[in-house]
């Protein structure tokens, strides 16, 4: 006989290439048909199948068969339970057994119809571990060069082979329903923190804003949000996204302000290796990063007229090149735009072109500024303060006198200014009460004496809501601390405030 056709020698040929199958193909069922089809041409060993254990109910169930017809069979139909026929005892008994004549044994249930009665049939457990979770069977050749003992040797190196592939297979499924799983719980989380919810307001002004963000996260419309700085211009994009069709892909944000042209276009394009100096490899721009979401623009109208031109291009005809490339690729991204500047008069002193300013400009949306909407100040102040507690690990309170002062600030700086005042109180609220103190420890006092109180507010003493002591304090306040000037706004001598204050207990402060 021939070296290379003794037995040996053709089952090592046979491992070898059952050991190619199993390692190029992630695909199990098609993986263990690979497996089947090594052991029919190459081993001697035909009408291969293999079943494997169904966690939840149990049973074996057929996973792949191989035969000379290759005709479709609906697997999942056949099925063991354990126990049950040669295929279930080896799940109950963990052995592998040999059946030297099929028409022989009792045990034997031809649910394939497949097998030759007259020939021997070889089944072992796959395991994983000490558990079985499969059986691989089939039937040696006619006239095997080796007895039944030494093929079913050879089939159990198979199985143990096949075991691994199927632990690492169920392993990797495993771990996919975990990052799904653990995917949709942090795309809900992301919702819940960046949905309607998240932006406070009930002003006429805000519920427009609403009104906008729900009607237009429907579509794919480009949107320009215009507002001052601290307006939170960048929540609202992320609250379009987080409630559109494209919820589940990237939201890719960029501040386009202080970046020169060169890197603006690095950055949103994406470049090649040795595109330029320092560009040690490629990367993909942001524009690439968010295809099939959406791309916000911060600060849009910073750029150059220059780049408005490189920009208008892949707004209209959605593609572009990378730097250093000559190949034009085309992306699918929903363009959310922000500006803080006036873009009306940039396009009338040439400063922005007009063609992507009507390209932006197709659906805005304008975020009114904190003085536009101070009715909104307490909520506002109250969620603040409890993002401020979660940072710092300790609860925290902001009293209404704190809130009333907070109220006669014009806040130039917006919300994004309440929150660093706040922050500032915290720290200097002990026991996690900010206060009126609190906020004059901050330095809001003399912001306030600074800037002015809010037009409309300047009566604050007058309201009826107030009691006698809130309406002094409040004097005091618009007055500076001086108690003359407070007592003619209340209508009292300066003998009656200086007794009210004693009364009152109110601590005065010196400005």
């Amino acid at each position: 006989m021939d070296c290379k056709d003794c037995p040996i020698t053709l089952e090592l040929d046979t491992l070898f290439n059952v050991s190619q199958v199993l390692a190029h193909s992630l695909d199990l069922q098609r993986t263990l048909c690979g497996v089947l089809h090594e052991l029919q041409d190459r081993g001697g060993l035909r009408r291969g199948m293999v079943t494997l254990l169904n966690p939840d109910s149990g049973e074996l169930i057929l996973r792949a068969v191989h035969d000379d017809s290759s005709r479709d069979r609906k697997l999942d139909d056949i099925r063991y339970r354990s126990g049950e026929g040669i295929i279930g005892l080896i799940l109950e008994q963990a052995e592998t057994v040999i059946v030297p004549r099929i028409a022989d044994e009792p045990r034997f249930i031809s649910r394939l119809g497949l097998y030759q009665p007259d020939l021997p049939f070889i089944a072992t457990p796959i395991r994983m571990g000490a558990k079985v979770i499969g059986v691989i069977a089939a039937q040696p050749d006619v006239s095997p060069p080796t007895t039944l003992q030494e093929r079913a040797r050879f089939l159990e190196m198979v199985s143990n082979l096949v075991g691994q592939v199927v632990r690492l297979s169920w392993s990797m499924a495993e771990e996919r329903r975990h990052l799904v799983s653990e995917r949709d719980r942090l795309l809900q989380e992301v919702r819940v923190q960046y949905g309607f919810d998240n932006i406070i307001g009930h002003t006429p002004v805000m519920r427009r804003v609403f009104e906008q963000i729900r009607a237009v996260a429907r579509w794919t419309t480009t949107v320009l949000i215009r507002g001052e700085s601290g307006t939170g211009k960048e929540l609202v994009a992320r609250a379009i996204h987080y409630n559109s069709m494209r919820a589940e892909k990237p939201f890719v944000r960029l501040n386009c302000a202080a970046l020169s042209d060169q890197l603006l276009e690095s950055e949103l394009f994406g470049h090649e290796k040795g595109a330029f100096t320092g560009a040690a490899d490629h990367r993909l721009g942001r524009f690439e990063q968010a295809d099939g979401g959406t791309l916000f623009l911060d600060e849009i109208g910073e750029i150059s007229p220059t780049f408005q031109a490189k920009l208008l291009r892949i707004l209209q005809e959605g593609e572009f090149e990378r730097v250093g490339s000559s190949k034009t690729r085309e992306i699918d991204v929903r363009v959310i735009a922000a500006t803080n500047r006036n873009l009306e008069d940039d396009v009338a002193s040439g400063k922005f072109r007009e063609d992507l300013y009507y390209r932006l400009n197709v659906m805005p949306i304008y975020m009114p500024p904190l003085r536009a909407r101070l009715e909104d100040l307490p909520e506002i102040a109250r969620a603040l303060a409890g993002r401020i507690a979660k940072r710092q690990g300790r609860p925290l309170q902001v009293t209404d006198d704190a809130v009333r002062m907070m109220m006669q600030y014009q806040w130039p700086g917006n919300i994004r200014e309440v929150e660093n005042c706040l922050e500032r109180a915290a720290v200097m609220a002990e026991r996690g009460v900010i206060d009126r103190d609190a906020l004059i420890l901050s330095g809001l006092e003399d912001s306030i004496l600074e800037g002015g109180a809010t037009e409309g507010l300047a009566a604050d003493f007058n309201d009826p809501a107030l009691d006698e002591r809130e309406r002094i304090v409040a004097a005091l306040e618009h007055a500076g601390w001086v108690q003359a000037k407070a007592a003619r706004l209340l209508g009292m001598t300066p003998r009656q405030i200086a007794y009210r204050i004693q009364q009152f207990n109110i601590k005065v402060r010196k400005i």
